[in-house]
């Protein structure tokens, strides 16, 4: 089984990892774990006049780790081999884009991470997730 662990190092989203190492023995077998961290990208019109793409680059790199380092740190202490990634996008349309390119039968994520008001305003994430996924998604509250 291939599980999606969007974080984004939000409480909401460190409660799904907990989540999913205290059930996993809810699996047969155990899961194929891919965590994954998704960076807004950062509007680049005048930007990169004065920030060159390396810089750019290294910036979400910094951040992404940075996000997915307490949920690594747990999966490690529970002893759960996972795999990490980091890209940068729109959240929920990266989310959904992954799990069907990673073949996830599984997406455990929390109810709502770090986009506060925008979120109300535009639709959450797990919202948005809930619509474009092709495979199951267990929320987190």
């Amino acid at each position: 089984m291939k599980i999606l662990l969007p974080v984004d190092g939000s409480d909401c989203a460190l409660r799904a990892v907990d989540q999913l190492i205290a059930h996993s023995s809810w699996y047969r077998e155990v899961p194929e774990i891919h965590l994954l961290n998704v960076h807004p990208p950062i509007p680049l019109g005048r930007v990169q006049a004065h920030i060159g793409k390396e810089t750019l680059h290294d910036y979400y790199l910094e951040e992404g780790q940075r996000d997915l380092l307490s949920a690594q740190e747990a999966l490690n202490q529970a002893g759960r081999y996972h795999t990490s990634h980091i890209h940068v996008g729109q959240p929920a349309e990266v989310i959904a884009k992954v799990a069907a390119e990673l073949g996830c039968d599984l997406i455990v994520m929390g109810s709502h991470g770090r986009s506060g008001v925008a979120g109300l305003i535009a639709g959450s994430v797990a919202s948005r997730v809930l619509h474009l996924a092709h495979c199951p998604v267990l929320l987190v509250k």
